[in-house]
């Protein structure tokens, strides 16, 4: 199709997020599919975007520029036709085109503590505005269309009328895995968790879990503050348990792990979507997780869960992958289910929904 734009200027090249995963791998599949023009503010995130030749780069100004209040009007004149958003702030004041807002999830909705690296202020206009739902259903009504990355999401919006637009599920993903590994890791004392350290991530279960499980080593692999890292190994020692901070790896680091693990877990409270699950199970590991409706949808019959606060029941689980069938099966498994998660399945329903929207 013609005139497809997206918004690159939530892309994080220092510190990539899942807003700068899911714009990243959703614009390289798109290319594969058509012509896509992406904004940017910046020469590092113009360097971030996969080098194809259907991508066109458009240099504007930061999307918390004053300037983007009426940035429509000048792309009204660059012969937009549908601008998709990975999020909500992208101005359409004025606009002549079509626009998609996207919607990751409702959190912060009941988990209102801000991201700790905002500032002050910024922190306290993130709490008020998440103290009700209007706000977000006065910015989505601007819209065309909205998207989400799960049924589960799309079920919660549905659930409080968060729009009068329809929504539309363009799955999160991972990308895909450099080798299938099916060697039987059964044996392995290694446990992986991927994810941050925020209260509702709820990472203090798997630490209480870890004196159930002596011979094992639970390796958190993510970057961690100093004070949360005192926080949680305080825990540890009380709890006997062994855990390994590696804080913060590169992405093949992080694949290794995956290949050698025994098994990756979670014991979050909420999530958006949960990618690691889906990197991990694409790689052949095992995932044990909290018994939530997200990880239901995503890991599906691939998942051992369990209680979100039963560190027994989390134990249990981990011993059941000690066993090779057991293990061989949720592997086998999961390799199933990761298919059901591709950039190029979700690139597909981005252009079809495009073209719905200017048919």
């Amino acid at each position: 199709m013609q005139g497809l734009w997206f918004d690159g200027r939530y892309i994080d090249p220092v510190h990539p997020d899942g807003i700068s995963r899911f714009s990243l791998g959703l614009i390289q599949a798109t290319a594969e599919l058509t012509e896509i023009t992406v904004m940017v503010s910046s020469s590092l995130q113009r360097d971030q975007l996969p080098n194809h030749e259907n991508i066109k780069v458009f240099m504007t100004h930061p999307v918390t520029s004053p300037k983007e209040l009426l940035h429509a009007f000048k792309l009204n004149r660059e012969g937009v036709q549908v601008l998709f958003s990975p999020m909500q702030t992208t101005s359409g004041i004025g606009r002549k085109f079509k626009l998609v807002y996207t919607l990751h999830d409702l959190i912060y909705y009941r988990h209102r503590t801000p991201p700790a690296e905002f500032n002050p202020f910024v922190r306290l206009i993130w709490f008020i505005y998440h103290l009700s739902y209007w706000p977000q259903r006065r910015i989505l009504n601007m819209a065309d269309a909205v998207a989400t990355v799960s049924e589960t999401t799309k079920d919660q919006m549905l659930r409080h009328r968060l729009t009068k637009r329809p929504i539309h599920v363009i799955h999160n993903a991972a990308d895909a895995a450099e080798r299938i590994e099916k060697t039987s890791r059964h044996d392995s004392r290694e446990i992986v968790y991927m994810g941050s350290f925020i209260g509702y991530k709820n990472v203090e279960t798997l630490i209480r879990g870890m004196r159930y499980l002596p011979d094992h080593t639970l390796v958190l692999l993510s970057r961690i503050s100093d004070r949360r890292r005192g926080q949680l190994e305080k825990l540890a020692d009380r709890c006997k348990a062994k855990v390994r901070f590696e804080n913060g790896v590169t992405d093949e680091q992080y694949h290794e792990w995956l290949y050698t693990a025994n098994t990756l877990v979670s014991a979050s409270l909420d999530e958006g979507f949960g990618i690691p699950v889906v990197e991990s199970m694409a790689r052949g590991c095992p995932v044990v997780l909290s018994d939530i409706q997200i990880f239901e949808e995503v890991a599906g019959p691939a998942g051992l869960r369990f209680a979100p606060f039963n560190e027994i029941a989390f134990s249990e689980q981990i011993k059941r992958l000690s066993d090779k069938r057991t293990w061989k099966l949720q592997s086998d498994l999961g390799l199933d289910q990761a298919q059901f998660f591709t950039w190029q399945d979700s690139a597909e329903l981005l252009v079809e929904m495009c073209e719905e929207l200017i048919s």
